[in-house]
């Protein structure tokens, strides 16, 4: 089992910037990658960004150039650093751990853009 808990989301302006942590505990040596995911109301859940435990890296196409992905692997914790957002940017963020097979999820963080 693994364990993820979200935190940073909040209210921003557009243009501003916000910063989400997500924290792993339990089985993490079985875990490859992490990614940051994306769910806005009436959508479907989209990428917004993966990593992998070399460091590879993964974004969506609309948020390239404005969010980096990181990970801190002696605090098993991923980072979202999302910068000039926008109103589209508005949604409920998801930490997702992959490894052989299986994947979870974290219970999601808030990010809201106001224009």
């Amino acid at each position: 089992q693994v364990h993820l808990v979200e935190s940073g989301g909040g209210l921003v302006q557009a243009g501003g910037s916000l910063r989400l942590s997500c924290a792993a505990s339990g089985n993490i040596f079985s875990i490859i990658a992490m990614g940051w995911y994306r769910q806005a109301p009436g959508k479907q859940r989209e990428l917004v960004a993966h990593i992998t435990n070399a460091a590879s890296t993964n974004y969506g196409d609309s948020v390239k150039g404005r969010f980096t992905i990181s990970r801190d692997n002696a605090k098993n914790t991923v980072y979202l650093q999302m910068n000039s957002l926008k109103p589209e940017d508005t949604a409920v963020y998801y930490c997702n751990a992959e490894g052989n097979g299986f994947g979870y999820w974290g219970q999601g963080t808030q990010v809201t853009v106001s224009s």
